[in-house]
């Protein structure tokens, strides 16, 4: 009726709850970004002596194609290159596959809050600089899927600073 929200912010608003529903799940703190100049959205925090910390860009689309065991998502150019760089607090993408139909993105029944579909990780250090001026197409594994134990997984390997 009165939506103050396009659906390009709907998809950012879930894509950030995703992550912080599996991030609480696994009983860590996000923390979020006011300004994303370095194309880093949340920052995910663990405790234990070393507080370990995973800087994730987010996005959401409903245009997630692959072949079952890849996806291909295109990339702007600038996250490529600011999520491709060697930095001392490991860095991710996480990707959240919405359905086509809107209405089927969130269902809320009085026992079920169900947000559809699935969110996946890749990390993109130590990819190649490539002249393209507006995006990249990655690939995303299908094996990625982005949930709580592959956070507590990445957490563990963000121990060295690397995450692959």
């Amino acid at each position: 009726m009165d939506a103050l929200l396009a659906d390009s912010d709907t998809k950012e608003a879930y894509s950030i709850a995703y992550v912080c529903a599996v991030a609480a799940s696994a009983g860590y703190a996000v923390a979020t970004r006011h300004h994303d100049r370095d194309s880093i959205d949340l920052t995910i925090e663990a405790g234990e002596s070393m507080r370990l910390k995973i800087d994730i860009q987010i996005k959401a689309t409903v245009n997630l194609d692959g072949d079952g065991t890849t996806f291909r998502y295109a990339l702007k150019q600038k996250n490529y290159d600011d999520l491709r760089i060697e930095t001392q607090t490991p860095r991710i993408l996480v990707v959240l596959h919405l359905p086509p139909e809107k209405e089927h993105w969130l269902t809320i029944l009085d026992q079920e809050l169900t947000l559809r579909n699935c969110a996946y990780w890749v990390c993109l250090t130590g990819l190649p600089v490539n002249d393209n001026q507006t995006s990249t197409t990655i690939d995303v594994p299908a094996s990625n899927s982005f949930n709580t134990e592959s956070l507590i997984e990445l957490m563990r390997k963000s121990r060295s600073g690397r995450i692959s």
